[in-house]
């Protein structure tokens, strides 16, 4: 079980994951970390242990109004830095967090390496950073529509979050089987595993169906 929460809108995306995630560390404590949106790039930082190591290694933050934030239990591979979320694409643009288990992130590893795909941790969450990669390109620059596909080669339950960095506002998120909650607020949208992570923002919430993809931005 971990703790995912996105933000995007018209304040400071950093004070919004760093709160959630303080109401959301009761779902993992074995690592933390988030990606922020910014233009032709993403500022990440991860650390494992909890929360408050993560907080204490953050240090001169870009001007951000949208991330995602993931406090980890640990499934496959230990709790390390290397190993906690977000996970990255090769080109270091796309960032993915995950709650549950990809039973086929084996199969789906030894593809992407035959296509050149390099790893660099142990979890089954990076395989599908990779798979999302290739699939933007293949949609034209569409992540909603990436996602739409990878679900389809994924087995098991989970949600997923992802940001890229050529569209630093938005935010698409998934599930199966696994929960994800879409809060709406005034010019300003979450994405969260619990309610917990947004309630002091939004009481507006709509929990996602299943294998239904949620697309955000500030404007949505």
């Amino acid at each position: 079980m971990c703790g995912i929460v996105g933000y995007t809108g018209p304040h400071p995306a950093l004070n919004n994951l760093i709160e959630g995630l303080r109401r959301l560390e009761y779902r993992g404590y074995d690592s933390a970390g988030i990606a922020l949106g910014t233009s032709n790039k993403l500022f990440v930082e991860k650390r494992a242990g909890k929360l408050s190591n993560l907080e204490a290694a953050i240090k001169d933050v870009p001007d951000a109004n949208s991330g995602i934030g993931h406090t980890r239990w640990a499934t496959h591979g230990g709790p390390t830095d290397r190993n906690a979320h977000p996970h990255l694409d090769n080109e270091g643009k796309l960032a993915v967090i995950h709650n549950g288990i990809i039973e086929n992130y084996v199969e789906l590893r030894k593809e992407l390496e035959k296509r050149g795909h390099k790893f660099t941790s142990e979890t089954d969450t990076e395989s599908v950073a990779h798979l999302l990669s290739d699939a933007r390109k293949a949609n034209n620059g569409d992540l909603a529509a990436a996602m739409r596909d990878v679900c389809k080669e994924l087995r098991g339950s989970f949600t997923l979050l992802a940001i890229h960095a050529d569209e630093p506002d938005r935010i698409v998120g998934a599930r199966r089987n696994s929960p994800l909650v879409v809060g709406v607020g005034e010019g300003e949208n979450f994405l969260a595993s619990d309610v917990a992570a947004f309630i002091s923002h939004t009481k507006k919430a709509l929990e996602l169906g299943q294998d239904e993809v949620a697309d955000i931005t500030s404007k949505s």
